[in-house]
């Protein structure tokens, strides 16, 4: 499935293969912002293991990721010291929604089965053979997943 790099390359997420996953639409300017720190934190204590961060901004809710790549990769390493990747800002819903995203939302529904994210930091867990095995909403704090993660792991 391709994908979009920050500096606006086409790649495939194929390098990931194997890995256990968490993909979450991020923002800079969202109230959840400061999960970015707790992310990372599961990135420095998983990645060892095999697991991996994928972030991907996504500016459809409430205008809360205007930048440009430059911009938000800059925020993100100036502020919370991210070394996971971030890619392309991205659409989750509607008809412009990435396809990595349509896949993800039709694999893990959210309550009473809806399909749409309903905000940003909105996380999906992937195990190693690439089966999304549950979504978690944006309050969903990043260190209350860390058992999950060890399980897949």
């Amino acid at each position: 499935m391709p994908v979009e790099t920050a500096d606006g390359a086409t790649a495939s997420l194929q390098p990931y293969a194997g890995k256990v996953l968490l993909v979450v639409n991020v923002a800079s300017k969202c109230g959840f912002t400061p999960q970015y720190g707790g992310l990372q934190a599961l990135q420095d204590r998983f990645g060892p293991q095999g697991f991996s961060v994928l972030g991907f901004p996504c500016n459809q809710f409430g205008g809360q990721e205007p930048g440009d790549a430059q911009e938000i990769a800059s925020f993100c390493s100036l502020t919370y010291e991210v070394d996971f990747p971030v890619f392309a800002k991205i659409d989750v819903n509607g008809p412009t929604a990435a396809p990595l995203y349509r896949h993800l939302k039709a694999a893990a529904p959210g309550l009473l089965g809806s399909e749409g994210v309903k905000w940003n930091f909105t996380k999906f867990l992937i195990d190693r053979s690439g089966k999304v095995v549950k979504r978690y909403a944006p309050q969903a704090k990043p260190q209350d997943l860390a058992a999950d993660i060890e399980q897949l792991l």
